[in-house]
C-alpha cells in the first residue's frame, strides 16, 4: 500500500471517528456526571446539614453566606444542574455552575490547610485522606467538566435539538481570537481563586485583558 493510499485509509477513519465524537464522549462525560451529583444532592436533600461544621472552611464569599442558605444551594444546585446535564440542557450553563460547587467543595473539604511547595500539595491527590488533603476526585470532576463548558452537550443534547428547531447554526462555527482565549482563562481560573485566589485572580485578569485587546489587535474583515 503507498503511502498515498495509507494517508487516505487514515482521513477516512479520523473522520468518522471525528462525526461519532460529536455524539457519544460528551453524552458519556454527561451521564457519569449526571449520577455523581445527582446521587451527591439527593444524599444532601435526605440528610441533616453539617455545612456549619465547616463554614469557616469556605472561601470567599461562601463564607458569609449563612450554613442552612449553603447547604440549600449545595443540594438544589447538585440535583438540578445534574438533570440538566443528563437531558443536554443549558448544558454549558450547568457545567459551570457545577464547576463552582466543586471548587468550593474542594477548598472546603479537599484542599489541604497548609503546603509548602507543589510537591508536597501533589500529596493531596488522592482519594483518601491522610493529612494531606484529598482533592483527586474533585479534581477529575473538574476536568470532565471542561468539555461540557467549551464544547456543549454535543449532538446527542436538547441544545443541539433546540439550535436545529430555532433555525440556528447547528453546525457549531468556531472562532479563534484573543475573545476565546480569554474566555478560557477565565474558566480556567474561576475554580482556581476558590483555592488558590492570586493565582485564580491572575488568570482571569489575563483573561479579561486579552477580550479588551481583542478589539484592538485582532485582525477584521
Amino acid at each position: 500500500m503507498s503511502l498515498n493510499s495509507q494517508q487516505n485509509l487514515w482521513v477516512h477513519l479520523t473522520s468518522r471517528l471525528n462525526s461519532v465524537g460529536q455524539w457519544i464522549p460528551n453524552l458519556l462525560i454527561r451521564l457519569i456526571l449526571f449520577w455523581e451529583f445527582y446521587e451527591a444532592g439527593v444524599q444532601k436533600l435526605d440528610g441533616e446539614n453539617w455545612f456549619a461544621g465547616i463554614q469557616d472552611n469556605f472561601p470567599f464569599p461562601f463564607n458569609m453566606i449563612p450554613a442552612d442558605v449553603s447547604w440549600f444551594m449545595a443540594a438544589w444546585g447538585e440535583y438540578i444542574f445534574a438533570i440538566l446535564l443528563l437531558l443536554g440542557l443549558f448544558t454549558r450553563f450547568a457545567a459551570v455552575s457545577l464547576l463552582v460547587i466543586t471548587a468550593v467543595a474542594t477548598a472546603a473539604v479537599h484542599w489541604p490547610e497548609s503546603y509548602s511547595s507543589l510537591g508536597q500539595l501533589w500529596e493531596g491527590y488522592a482519594i483518601s485522606n491522610k493529612g494531606a488533603g484529598n482533592f483527586k476526585l474533585p479534581l477529575l470532576f473538574v476536568i470532565l467538566l471542561m468539555p461540557l463548558i467549551f464544547s456543549g452537550g454535543g449532538k446527542f443534547s436538547l441544545d443541539h435539538l433546540l439550535t436545529h428547531l430555532t433555525g440556528g447554526d447547528a453546525k457549531h462555527p468556531i472562532t479563534s481570537d484573543f475573545i476565546s482565549k480569554g474566555l478560557a482563562l477565565l474558566v480556567i481560573g474561576l475554580p482556581l481563586f476558590f483555592v488558590t485566589d492570586l493565582v485564580g485572580i491572575g488568570l482571569m485578569i489575563a483573561g479579561i485583558v486579552l477580550i479588551v485587546a481583542d478589539r484592538f489587535i485582532t485582525p477584521k474583515g
